[in-house]
């Protein structure tokens, strides 16, 4: 569902993301992890179409982003970290909004966006407007509207941030039985147990470069150690680099 080949980006004599390679098949809950400053974020935008490559190739679904921009974006679903709402709007006017841009006519999806505000539990407020939403609320409207136009692959940048414990329950299930249907979802994340617990697959990237990649025991044996604790072995994978920024930061 997405491939990578080969993927650099470059800010002139820095290479933000260095000849990157991996392919994320349908079905799999990809994780994707690193220090920050490590190329993350880089490779997400650059995935969804914000950020040109220096060089490589980008394939979405079987539409290489390059060549087929429109088939690509269309296959696919983006939930950045910090997401942008129009919080003058109704979360049902919103979510209309987001149907519009995608083509779809006044009223075409009208019975679609009523499954999905049910499913993040906002149906009941879906005509309050959206400056009235706590944070989490306003990120399961976000996660809502990205699954509006049924993409077969969704990237997502930091899922849980400011979710309470039942909100991020949630979304964990939505991004399962969106898996189990047959689609992907490549996620990046600072919390180590959400990758641990959710993911099939996890890499890890460093200054630029994928240092790691394979399931929790694939992890184990590079990093060699017995240790069942993602921490632990991202920690050895990266040098402790994530450690000694989190001090840094104290």
């Amino acid at each position: 569902m997405i491939r990578l080949e080969g993927l650099t980006k470059r800010y002139g004599d820095h290479e933000a993301v260095r000849n990157l390679s991996l392919h994320v098949p349908a079905g799999e809950l990809f994780g994707f992890l690193g220090p920050n400053g490590a190329g993350k974020t880089t490779t997400i935008k650059m995935i969804a179409g914000l950020l040109r490559p220096t060089s490589g190739r980008i394939e979405i679904a079987g539409h290489d982003l390059a060549s087929h921009p429109v088939e690509a974006k269309g296959a696919l679903g983006f939930i950045p970290d910090r997401p942008f709402l129009y919080e003058k709007l109704s979360a049902l006017e919103f979510m209309r909004f987001v149907a519009g841009i995608y083509g779809f006519g006044v009223g075409a999806l009208n019975g679609r966006i009523d499954e999905l505000l049910e499913l993040v539990e906002l149906h009941q407020v879906r005509s309050q407007l959206i400056e009235s939403f706590s944070h989490g609320m306003k990120q399961r409207l976000v996660v809502a509207s990205a699954f509006l136009h049924q993409p077969k692959v969704m990237v997502v940048d930091e899922p849980m941030v400011g979710l309470d414990p039942k909100g991020a329950r949630l979304i964990k299930q939505v991004f399962r039985e969106y898996c189990a249907s047959g689609h992907s979802v490549f996620v990046s994340t600072h919390t180590l147990e959400v990758a641990q617990e959710l993911c099939d697959r996890i890499g890890i990237i460093l200054r630029g470069e994928l240092v790691a990649l394979g399931t929790m025991e694939d992890l184990k044996a590079k990093a060699e150690t017995k240790g069942q604790d993602l921490e632990e072995i991202f920690l050895k994978l990266t040098g402790g680099e994530g450690f000694r920024e989190s001090e840094a930061a104290l």
